[in-house]
């Protein structure tokens, strides 16, 4: 598969339901404004709050937003899709306007991460890829940062790609892991394409095809000398971390340092505790411990006090394993002007324009607001304006504003929610009254055949 920039062709990445709604809109001239906004129903098990990312790929996606000659081609070729109607898709573009929380910004259930204005067809073709890319890039953001909260001073490094379920998700994955707080990635792609830095070493089989694990050791090394980092698990770790004492002071006298041993089997904090008195026992004392091998932020909580250095983590963060999706929603709030709501048992919406009002006290955050757009209610208002007509209105963020946003987010929050366990009393995400007014008029005033 060729990995492209969300929205750079496959229009047709999308569920064929967005089509033949489009195609009866268009049939029908239902083309009036529409608003659209992106939430999270309730949080996952173990979640006391989630991190928004996905933003800049959302937008990228939005502005290249076109249907290809190929595509056009095999969608005329379907049935329901008549020739007027294929060569109207062959036009259209991405017109709306765009406000979203930042990436980087702490949310929770209810809260509008993205509203759309645009067309009613523009609006709705969007919203799976819309969804596929902010559901999954706030997921893993949400999880990577549970690593962060786990180990807060330890290198964490993204070695993930090769277990996501798919490329692209390999990708965003590392790059809302960075944004959450990891250090880098394994993912080579990533560096090049958003500068995010990258790290790796070698492989068992590097070792393997050695007939001596020193002579491999002291390959690499010369291979790398800026960064020689020494895999000591093939066969015997201790005896491993031993050869490398063997071979420190030779390679020294070339000029090269050994930066760092990782280990990737067995007992973790025992293995480290026995190789980190080899090391020092050795004249090593410089070099880190660095491990790996199917950790979850758990296991990364429990090696805290082990001597370890950082951590590269795989499967657990790139498939967010524990809960490896968010109950996230795309829902109709206005149409023609005209506020919209969904009824349905247990999944019933707030209707109408919604900003989220965030209200801090003595530097810990204290309540949020889900209020219409236009109340004067007080608190930062969290949504902001990113795209109008289709465009950005400014270049994105560099990640290392995001990464600070971040930091700043997390230090707001009360302790209990930065624990790795659901909090005994959830952050409460009050409707204003003015929501809750117009819950009441929609009601009063729909017959049911308006829900969104």
């Amino acid at each position: 598969m060729r990995i492209r920039s969300p929205g750079r062709g496959d229009a047709l990445l999308t569920d064929l339901y967005q089509l033949t709604m489009l195609k009866a809109y268009w049939e029908h001239g239902l083309h009036e404004t529409a608003v659209f906004e992106f939430f999270v129903r309730r949080l996952p098990p173990n979640r006391n709050f989630l991190l928004a990312a996905g933003l800049a790929p959302a937008l990228d996606y939005l502005e290249g937003l076109r249907f290809e000659p190929d595509e056009l081609e095999w969608l005329g070729g379907q049935p329901g899709f008549p020739s007027a109607f294929v060569e109207w898709l062959a036009d259209l573009r991405f017109t709306g306007d765009v406000d979203a929380m930042p990436e980087g910004s702490v949310f929770f259930p209810e809260e509008p991460l993205l509203r759309v204005t645009a067309p009613l067809p523009e609006a709705q073709l969007v919203e799976t890829r819309l969804i596929s890319l902010l559901n999954y890039s706030s997921l893993i953001a949400s999880k990577a940062v549970r690593f962060r909260l786990a180990a807060p001073t330890a290198r964490l490094v993204d070695f993930g790609l090769r277990r996501a379920h798919g490329s692209e998700a390999g990708l965003l994955a590392a790059r809302s892991a960075y944004i959450a707080g990891f250090d880098g990635t394994a993912t080579a792609l990533a560096g090049q394409r958003w500068g995010i830095p990258t790290f790796g070493t070698m492989a068992h089989s590097f070792i393997q095809a050695h007939d001596r694990e020193a002579d491999a050791f002291i390959r690499f090394a010369r291979a790398h000398p800026r960064n020689a980092v020494l895999l000591i698990d093939t066969y015997d770790t201790e005896a491993g971390a031993s050869k490398v004492i063997e071979i420190a002071s030779g390679l020294r006298a070339e000029g090269i340092e050994i930066r760092a041993v990782r280990l990737d089997s067995g007992d973790l904090a025992a293995h480290a505790r026995r190789v980190r008195r080899i090391l020092d026992e050795g004249g090593c004392s410089g070099v880190r411990i660095f491990a790996s091998s199917s950790l979850d932020e758990h296991d990364v909580a429990r090696l805290a006090h082990a001597p370890i250095d950082g951590f590269g983590v795989g499967a657990a963060l790139t498939v967010s394993a524990d809960e490896p999706t968010l109950d996230s929603v795309y829902k109709l709030q206005e149409y023609a002007g005209r506020p919209r709501r969904k009824r349905s048992e247990g999944k019933a919406t707030w209707p109408g324009r919604k900003q989220v009002f965030r209200t801090c006290e003595g530097g810990r955050l204290a309540r949020d607001m889900l209020g219409l757009e236009d109340e004067a209610l007080s608190g930062e208002a969290l949504l902001r304006p990113v795209a109008r007509a289709g465009a950005r209105l400014r270049p994105d963020p560099p990640l290392k504003e995001i990464r600070e946003r971040v930091r700043a987010s997390l230090a707001t929050l009360p302790s209990e929610l930065r624990a790795l366990k659901s909090a005994r009393t959830p952050f409460p995400v009050e409707p204003s009254a003015g929501v809750r007014e117009l819950a009441r008029e929609v009601d009063r005033g729909s017959d049911g055949e308006q829900d969104g």
